[in-house]
């Protein structure tokens, strides 16, 4: 397996080395490409007056190991062409919001040729562009005759800005300057994942790391001529135990540079296993927790997925014009939403923090719009939302949060969300802050939420406007001085105005959570940064479980 890994990731350099001349020359296929296409199109009787080009080029290598064993090792490329055409004009184009219907409203995706060859290149571009005219055409008489017999819309703001062009050239990337021992990443996997062998009600135990080199060109009828590349490395450990009624953990540690060496250590990921996989062991045997009302402490990388889910995607400016959202913050701007000692913002441009690398950072959004710091909220008032080219009332341009996944159109999403206290706490402070309250509203525990696995929230009017937070490890902390104690099958629930009006106080040092958000436009890397948060009242509810039986045969290791 060693020697065959070894060699896939040469033939990889080889081929990546190879195609640096046909990623310099791309760029100019492209715009040779958009220019002839806009100049023949917009003399149609159903005119385009903007065309993209987003292509995605992705190398990497990824390995993955269960149980101690190797099940994958292998290298991955992919070039993602996602065409945007767009007829009509600014103010009303085939992208304008049709309420009652969700046909493609003007875009293809396909492969494309690695080669440098334009005859190729431009083959694909034409037909992606011929499929994505039609759409354009059939959604666009949608469109006229939605706006002529349906009710005024509230936001009669226009549909697209255009904005002056950007150009940007990324060097190539040499990909012999990754640094990634595939021999020496898949001992380290085999090793770690051999810790979930220690008890035999863990039923899966998975590690996985890789690396993935990502140019990103943007192209545009108007000018825009971006190149630019991501390097992103990650690893991590899932383990899911299972207890005698059925239920099913899960706990994972996941981590995520900009590079392989900034990964952790072999000695830190394997300690950090061995603690996993202890909680496992923890949690087979802990409680389950009734469903609760009263204080709550989350830590900081809790309360930064709670802020993710219950403001971040409530600032997501394409929301407050699509009258199917409950547009909960629509009318809040300048109003206060949380304590006045809170200050939150996204920051796209903000590669690191506390000396750690953050997955919501880029240059410029999938709409070709440099990314730029938002404040969100200022001394606890709603101040901004986060926008894409796709502009609403009192928000007439994009701050650079216009973000897609290879194949979907960019609507404005989170990057690096950022949440500050001006008077913030120490983790003492905190815990004696909670036993205060929790003792004021006579409950005999609160909660210490530390570790989420992620979480969920419902945006729309047809759905109860609603989030939830699921965590994985969460523990009683007794008001009578018993020690903390671990409880299982925990779902944090609630809506959003309720919940801010609970957030109390905040501590100083902060926490991030990587990780990658699904919404309209597909998957993209975020990060949430958070200090720990003391909540006044939170809500939970029973964790859905399993209703098979435990295992009748023993898993294969345990002799016992």
């Amino acid at each position: 397996m060693k020697a065959f890994s070894f060699t896939g990731a040469v033939l990889c350099f080889l081929m990546l080395s190879q195609g640096a001349a046909a990623q310099a020359k791309l760029i100019n296929i492209l715009d040779e490409e958009v220019q002839r296409e806009i100049q023949i199109l917009k003399q149609q009787e159903m005119p385009v007056y903007y065309i993209s080009y987003r292509v995605d080029e992705t190398t990497g290598y990824n390995i993955s190991a269960l149980f101690g064993s190797l099940i994958y090792s292998d290298g991955s490329r992919r070039r993602s062409l996602t065409v945007t055409v767009r007829v009509g004009s600014p103010a009303l184009d085939n992208f304008h919001l049709l309420h009652d219907d969700t046909d493609y409203a003007g875009y293809a995706e396909m492969d494309l040729p690695y080669g440098d060859e334009p005859p190729a290149v431009k083959q694909v571009l034409w037909m992606a562009t011929h499929e994505a005219y039609q759409q354009a055409v059939s959604r666009m008489t949608k469109v006229k005759t939605h706006t002529a017999v349906k009710v005024e819309e509230e936001d009669r703001t226009v549909d697209f800005v255009l904005e002056n062009p950007n150009v940007f050239m990324d060097p190539v990337l040499d990909p012999r300057e990754i640094k990634f021992d595939i021999p020496a990443w898949e001992s380290r996997l085999k090793k770690c994942t051999a810790a979930f062998l220690k008890d035999p009600a863990i039923f899966y135990g998975s590690g996985w790391a890789g690396y993935s080199i990502t140019r990103k060109y943007f192209v545009s009828s108007q000018g825009d001529k971006i190149a630019q590349n991501t390097v992103t490395a990650n690893a991590g450990f899932y383990g899911i135990i299972k207890t005698q009624d059925g239920m099913e953990m899960p706990l994972v540690n996941t981590y995520f540079a900009f590079r392989p060496e900034g990964l952790p250590s072999d000695k830190a990921m394997l300690n950090d296993v061995t603690t996993l996989v202890n909680n496992l062991v923890v949690l087979k045997n802990a409680p389950i927790a009734e469903p609760y009302s009263g204080p709550a402490l989350l830590s900081g990388k809790a309360a930064a997925v709670f802020f993710h889910e219950i403001l971040g995607h409530r600032i997501e400016g394409f929301r407050m014009k699509n009258e199917n959202d409950a547009q909960t913050l629509k009318k809040k701007i300048n109003e206060l939403v949380l304590p006045a000692t809170f200050n939150i913002y996204c920051d796209p441009q903000m590669k690191k923090f506390a000396g750690q690398d953050l997955k919501g950072y880029y240059l410029f959004d999938d709409q070709g719009t440099k990314g730029q710091k938002v404040p969100i909220v200022e001394s606890g008032v709603l101040k901004n939302f986060l926008m894409s080219r796709t502009p609403i009332n009192g928000f007439p341009k994009s701050n650079g949060h216009g973000r897609a996944q290879a194949g979907f159109q960019p609507v404005s999403r989170q990057s690096n969300l950022v949440v500050e206290t001006m008077q913030p706490k120490t983790k003492e402070e905190l815990r004696a802050e909670l036993m205060k309250q929790t003792k004021e509203q006579n409950k005999p525990y609160g909660y210490l939420i530390e570790e989420v696995v992620g979480g969920f929230t419902q945006v729309g009017r047809f759905m109860p406007n609603a989030f939830n937070v699921v965590p994985t490890l969460v523990y009683r902390v007794y008001t009578d001085g018993r020690p903390d104690e671990v409880v299982r099958g925990v779902d944090m629930i609630g809506t959003p105005l309720s919940m801010f009006s609970q957030i109390d106080q905040a501590g100083g040092k902060s926490e991030i959570f990587n990780g990658i958000c699904g919404a309209e436009s597909g998957g993209v890397p975020i990060a949430a940064i958070c200090p720990m948060l003391l909540v006044k009242i939170i809500e939970t509810q029973k964790k859905v479980k399993s209703q098979e039986r435990p295992f009748i045969l023993s898993r294969p290791d345990n002799t016992d």
